[in-house]
Formats: structure tokens, sequence, C-alpha cells
């Protein structure tokens, strides 16, 4: 069998992608070509239908396992092989399915701030045109209608910072020992550091790499009426264009994408008043994340 000796298992808008590269770089391991295959989030073909843009999301899902045992044949003699899927933290069931076929791997699980993991996740699907609702603090009020109707997991703002939860029921099924827990701060205010944490954990050299690139930054768009007919025109093409190529659906979405990023502003912070809104979501769970863990994650309750 060739599968994966570790996993990067969320959570998403963490740094997995800045991690993945940056991983990549080290000559004792191998990062899967496709960085989120997402091969344990379902037992068969994914669902076909779900929120805007999810039908697209699903169609790039390595789910049979030839073609994901694949994307790690190329891996030199005496590597570790490992990929990326920051949903694997979230979905119980998917914790399952790693258990059964690959009980023995080693996980790294980048845990952020979750108020600010909900609104870079809500920046991500505002700026890339799918998401519908103008604020963080309204579309998170909206996810358990989101839910019922099927939504993929990526438009679970609130649920995929609920870490203490996704933990709690890691611990049941593997040792503690074969699961890293990283604060995602540490990433950006200690690379180095980390990184060696993460290359000593997986039982590879450390020293050998030291910088963690910026990946999968999301530039902010602002709201106005050009910005909601260009995002009305993206959701629709989504929606029509769903059975297409995925090189046919770029070219379409190409222009409109430009034109919606026209003025590249960065991404603008939460306000105070946001984030005490949001900050009821998770309170609990921080609560059992302190628990499950030992550490403290009090910061994530105060102002930013």
């Amino acid at each position: 069998m060739t599968l994966p000796d570790f996993l990067l298992i969320g959570a998403p808008k963490a740094g997995t992608t800045a991690l993945h590269a940056a991983l990549a770089r080290h000559p004792d391991l191998f990062l899967s070509p496709v960085k989120e295959p997402k091969f344990f989030l379902t037992d068969g073909p994914p669902p076909t239908r779900g929120g805007p843009g999810d039908a697209q999301t699903y169609r790039e899902h390595v789910w049979r396992r030839t073609d994901y045992e694949a994307l790690f044949a190329a891996a030199p003699e005496g590597t570790l092989r490992g990929e990326s899927t920051p949903f694997y933290l979230h979905d119980r069931d998917a914790q399952l399915r790693i258990r059964t076929l690959i009980p023995d791997v080693k996980m790294v699980a980048v845990l952020r701030d979750p108020v600010e993991r909900a609104h870079s996740n809500w920046t991500h699907l505002w700026s890339a045109g799918l998401e519908p609702i103008g604020n963080v603090v309204d579309a998170c009020a909206a996810e358990p209608e989101r839910i019922a109707a099927g939504w993929a997991a990526f438009w679970r703002y609130v649920d995929l910072g609920r870490y203490g939860e996704q933990l709690q029921h890691l611990y049941k099924l593997f040792p503690r020992d074969q699961v890293l827990v990283v604060r995602y701060r540490r990433i950006h205010e200690e690379p180095a550091a980390t990184l060696d944490r993460i290359c000593a954990f997986l039982g590879v050299r450390t020293g050998l790499i030291g910088s963690i690139p910026r990946e999968n930054v999301t530039n902010h768009v602002a709201d106005s009426p050009v910005t909601r007919a260009l995002q009305q025109l993206l959701r629709t093409g989504a929606r029509i264009g769903q059975d297409l190529p995925l090189p046919v659906r770029r070219l379409a979405r190409g222009p409109l994408l430009a034109a919606l990023h026209r003025e590249r502003r960065p991404r603008q912070p939460l306000t105070w008043d946001d984030r005490q809104q949001l900050i009821p979501h998770f309170a609990d769970d921080i609560r059992l994340l302190e628990e499950v863990t030992g550490e403290d994650y009090g910061d994530w309750l105060k102002p930013r």
C-alpha cells in the first residue's frame, strides 16, 4: 500500500496551505502534489449538489483509492509521505475512516483563534463571489439553514472552529502521541521553531527548513452595487456551469474574478463589535479545548 505516514488535518484557514508548501521543501518528506485530496471525507463518490460552488469542489475530490495511492507513488525511497486536508479534524466520520485504514498515522492540527478563522473563512468565500451575505455575523447566523440544506463543510464558519469537540473525538480514536496540536500564531511568530517541532514530531531531521511562505492570502472585496452584481454573476455561473470541465469554468470565471478584485485591498480586520457578537459561539468550546489539551486559550475570548 502507498498510503500517507502523516496528515495535516486542520483547521481550514489556519495556515495549512502554507505549512504544506514549507514541509514539501524538506528532503525527508514527500507531500502529495494535490494539496487537498479530501479522500477520507467520503466512502465513495462525493455529493453532487450543495451551496454555491460546492458541486465544482466536490468534483475535485480524490475519492478512488487507486487514485489516492497514486498521489504518493513518486515518493523517494525512505521519505515519509503526507497530505493536507484541513477538514479531517472537523469531520468525525473522516476520523473513523483514517483509524480504519491507517491507524498508526501521525496528524498535525493547526488551531487558529476561531473568531478570526470564521472571519477569514467568510472573507475567502465573499471574495470568491460565492458568499451572498455581506457580514460575517449574519453569515454565521445563517449556518443552521445552510447545514440543513446540505451546503458543504466550508460554509460552517462556526462549526469548523469548535476544536474542543473535534479533538475530544479524535483522542477517543488515536493515542495523543500521534497528534500534534500547533497554534496558528506560532507559524507566524516562530516559523523556524514551529517547523522544527513538527519535524521532530514526524521523526525527521530538524534545522533544514526555517521559513513558511505566504500562501492562500485573500484580498478584501468591498461591498458595493458593482460587487454585488459581479458576485451574482459568479454564483449563477457556478450553478449553470457546474458540469462543465474545470478549464472551461476557469476560463469563464477569470474575467469576473479579475473585475471583482480590481482594487486588491488588504483583508479588513474584524471590528470589536463583530468579535463580541461571535465569541459566544465558541466560549463553551474554548473551555472544553482547555480541558482536553491542558493548554490555555483564554486569549481567544479577549479583544484583538
